[in-house]
């Protein structure tokens, strides 16, 4: 078992890429862990909900970490070393992105709601039976975006394991041109992380659709507040 669990956490082989590639995936991966490392080290944190955090852990269970993708670049470094393990895409980009996740702590498994995405279910199934805790971008890989996906609601129906949305809010911001519009914090800025109330799914498949409800509900109203937050700082 200790085999396995290792695997999540250990850099994949880039034989299968031709050059360019490799190149490129290692570029993109050291970019990015850098831009993260020295950006995040100056974010000035305020956090609330870790009341729920703590009672997931107190109660023997692990979380299911849920955000939207526009907050992932400092919802990253602010769950940095922890031993989540997060889902990514197989595609090429969601190799770098394994790869300077993996240089923050986090463990990876490869699947996505388009690409591989049962085998990826299936893999965080066991990866929470061994105890390990699990993240989403609920949204991800490519949208539409604020849009949840039932990904969690499955793996916490199947774990036992409860939903942990969360969100971050820097007060200032760069906004890329993307797809999920992914906000990238000014160096020294604010940033509110919240936690929010856990939610738990039965093992019963009627209580599916309720639940994303909820988890949609959760995040939504998480931007909201967290939009006032920054209204008011």
């Amino acid at each position: 078992m200790a085999d396995e669990i290792a695997d999540v956490y250990r850099v994949e082989s880039l034989e299968k890429y031709d050059l360019r590639d490799r190149v490129l995936i290692r570029l993109a991966d050291l970019v990015f862990f850098c831009a993260i490392s020295l950006i995040g080290k100056t974010i000035r944190w305020e956090v609330r909900g870790t009341d729920h955090l703590d009672a997931v852990i107190a109660s023997g269970r692990q979380p299911i970490y849920c955000l939207w993708h526009d907050r992932i670049f400092a919802g990253t470094y602010f769950l940095r070393d922890r031993g989540i393990v997060v889902l990514t895409s197989q595609s090429k980009d969601g190799e770098y992105i394994a790869r300077f996740l993996r240089r923050f702590g986090f463990g990876a498994v490869r699947g996505s709601s388009s690409r591989g995405g049962v085998k990826g279910l299936v893999e965080m199934i066991r990866s929470m039976r061994r105890g390990l805790p699990m993240a989403f971008t609920v949204d991800g890989p490519r949208g539409p975006r604020y849009e949840a996906k039932a990904g969690p609601v499955l793996l916490a129906q199947k774990t036992g394991n409860p939903i942990l949305p969360f969100s971050v809010e820097c007060r200032s911001f760069r906004t890329v041109k993307s797809w999920d519009r992914l906000q990238i914090p000014i160096p020294f800025t604010k940033a509110l992380f919240t936690y929010s109330t856990p939610i738990y799914v039965l093992p019963e498949k009627a209580g599916v659709d309720e639940k994303l409800a909820e988890l949609q509900s959760s995040l939504d109203d998480l931007v909201r507040s967290g939009e006032e937050w920054r209204e008011r700082n």
